[in-house]
């Protein structure tokens, strides 16, 4: 109920965990394998201490994960990040917090967890029944590597129980998905179907679990659950980059009818441009892109929830999220345009001058005031400025490597490796023997077919990546000019 608060402090050192990988990709090899130490010697998980399943497991079990697979490479593409008799500490850790998150999964007549979890006791007897999309329907990657890894497919089983429970309810009519549902009756309690808080990973992880471990019925739901968005969501002029109407935007919908349901989106819903790209739909994600560098241009920051209607924060709080930024980085790597690099610089430069403290960077209050808090949330490491170095490193280890890397929600890199390809258990869930709802694979497309990659000319990449008058368009919609 409060946006402000995520509770996944857990006093066991969130940020210094959630940051390990950023100093591997940094090739900061020293660093890295004092942090692993640190970790391996300090952190537990036998704490009295009640976090959020989901914000726990993108934070840290997807973090401890990442650097154990990076310690364990034996190709080392970012510098030797190895750890003089490493003995698989980092997995053990995340084995450990695994297992006390597992109960969230007990007791709970749908299969959807319980969206909190007290690492010694369990479920809380206080506990809410109520759980958002993203958070129950987002946990698939991390807990699929860890069945993976260890060969135990409890982990990852009931993490793609909990997907195939929400995938069950969504609209008959639209096929949309609502943000909040009851865990025990199915019922959907919040019935706000978009793209931003309380939805918005449910949908990247479902290309990602497919693109990690090769799952077609993950692709399935993913290509179905992208042309509803597209059918429901999405309003203004059916291309990017030529056309009449207004510029495209992805908008707040009732799940059951599709109705406009209030006229905000979020600074989260960023990230859809950077899945997009994902998918091969760059011309679409080149405009939703444009329009959250509009209101960046504005303000200096993302706040959290901006009105398009009013043209003013209805949420005024940016806590250093990363999610322009991930879009940015993605949308240059496919485009290469160096148009992408002068929003880099400006995301940078507001950063410095606006979010910089004594000790870090500093969440801001106010957009419009600049007012700060006294909180660096750890995915400020873990993914901003993640991102922003990758951005600006073209010879970096991840592009030059060779080897394919994908990022978790919180930016965390793994492998995309055979490893993960290869479950060691029968991939199904009681009573689907033989399930006549097996459908044939479908192939990885962007389902939006009136745009595609293909659709972005060589004469176009030192232009701008929008067409002008389009781009005047949304600095008038954002009330720039």
């Amino acid at each position: 109920s409060n946006l402000n608060i995520n509770d996944v402090l857990g006093n066991y050192s969130l940020t210094l965990i959630d940051a390990l990988d950023t100093l591997a990709v940094m090739g900061n090899s020293s660093e890295f394998q004092k942090a692993v130490k640190l970790v391996i010697d300090t952190v537990s998980f036998d704490k009295d201490s009640t976090v959020q399943v989901f914000e726990a497991t993108i934070r840290v079990l997807g973090s401890l994960l990442s650097a154990h697979i990076i310690i364990t490479d034996t190709k080392q593409p970012f510098g030797d990040m190895t750890i003089k008799d490493y003995d698989n500490e980092l997995l053990h850790l995340a084995h450990d917090l695994a297992v006390r998150l597992l109960p969230a999964f007990e007791n709970t007549k749908t299969g959807i967890p319980y969206p909190r979890v007290n690492l010694k006791k369990g479920v809380p007897p206080d506990s809410h029944n109520e759980t958002c999309t993203a958070g129950a329907g987002s946990l698939l990657v991390e807990f699929g590597i860890l069945s993976r890894l260890l060969g135990d497919s409890t982990f990852e089983w009931v993490a793609r129980r909990a997907v195939k429970a929400l995938w069950s309810l969504r609209s008959n009519n639209t096929g949309l998905l609502g943000n909040v549902v009851n865990i025990q009756t199915g019922h959907w309690v919040g019935k706000q179907s978009g793209l931003g808080a309380g939805s918005d990973s449910f949908y990247e992880y479902l290309l990602k679990s497919y693109i990690l471990f090769g799952e077609k019925e993950d692709l399935e739901m993913f290509n179905a659950a992208y042309r509803n968005i597209q059918n429901h969501l999405r309003r203004g002029r059916e291309a990017c980059n030529e056309g009449e109407g207004d510029p495209p935007l992805y908008v707040n919908v009732n799940m059951y009818t599709g109705q406009l349901m209030n006229t905000w989106i979020d600074s989260l819903q960023a990230f859809f441009p950077g899945l997009q790209v994902l998918i091969g739909d760059v011309e679409d994600a080149i405009c939703l892109h444009a329009f959250y560098y509009a209101i960046w241009k504005r303000y200096g920051a993302l706040p959290e929830r901006y009105n398009w209607q009013l043209q003013a924060p209805d949420v005024p709080f940016y806590p250093l999220r990363p999610e322009l930024v991930e879009s940015t980085y993605l949308l240059y790597q496919a485009t290469k345009n160096p148009f992408y690099l002068h929003v880099g610089m400006d995301i940078l430069q507001s950063l410095e001058k606006y979010t910089k403290a004594k000790c870090g960077y500093a969440t801001l209050h106010h957009v419009v005031e600049k007012t700060k808090e006294d909180r660096m949330e750890s995915f400020f490491l873990s993914e901003t400025c993640k991102y922003l170095y990758l951005l600006f490193d073209e010879e970096n280890p991840v592009h030059k490597s060779g080897n394919k890397f994908m990022f978790t929600t919180e930016g965390h890199i793994v492998s995309v490796d055979e490893r993960f390809r290869n479950s060691l258990w029968e991939d199904i869930l009681p009573g689907e023997e033989g399930s006549a709802e097996k459908t044939k694979p479908t192939e990885l497309k962007a389902a939006n077919f009136s745009s595609n990659c293909n659709r972005v000319p060589d004469e176009r990449r030192y232009l701008l990546p929008l067409k002008s008058n389009y781009m005047r368009q949304i600095d008038r919609m954002v009330g720039l000019i």
